[in-house]
């Protein structure tokens, strides 16, 4: 089944596979991702028409969106694919560097455009979560 993602135009399958155990196991915080069986697992998810995948940069660093955009890019056509990413906070030093909200988005959407699932995205939708913190900021 198929539902609209929020006021998008995005269709997206009411199940959205989180990819957060994904990765490769000995680079990031979680040693118990998988990496051997995520291609079937991803590829079954297609079959069963699964079309919404979760991952963000911070998995296993980086691994799991680097890992889903291969198997995406081999097993499903792009178009028809919606992939929610997410990003890391600035830190403490970024602030104090003067980095803005708006400028720490652009540096970490960048380095999903140059390393992972991005390399074959054909359209980028940004949907952020509300927040006290004004964007130039």
């Amino acid at each position: 089944k198929y539902t609209t993602l929020g006021n998008s135009d995005l269709t997206v399958s009411k199940i959205c596979m989180g990819c957060m155990g994904f990765g490769d196991a000995a680079n990031g915080q979680h040693s118990w991702t998988i990496e051997g069986t995520l291609r079937e697992i991803i590829k079954r998810g297609l079959e069963l028409g699964v079309n919404f995948f979760d991952t963000a940069i911070a998995y296993q660093c980086g691994t799991s969106e680097q890992y889903l955009g291969r198997a995406i890019r081999d097993f499903a056509r792009r178009e028809d694919i919606v992939i929610a990413t997410k990003f890391l906070p600035r830190t403490a030093a970024d602030i104090e560097n003067g980095i803005s909200g708006q400028q720490h988005i652009q540096r970490m959407m960048d380095k999903s455009l140059q390393t992972s699932v991005w390399t074959m995205l054909t359209s980028i939708s940004i949907i952020c979560g509300i927040t006290k913190t004004p964007l130039q900021r």
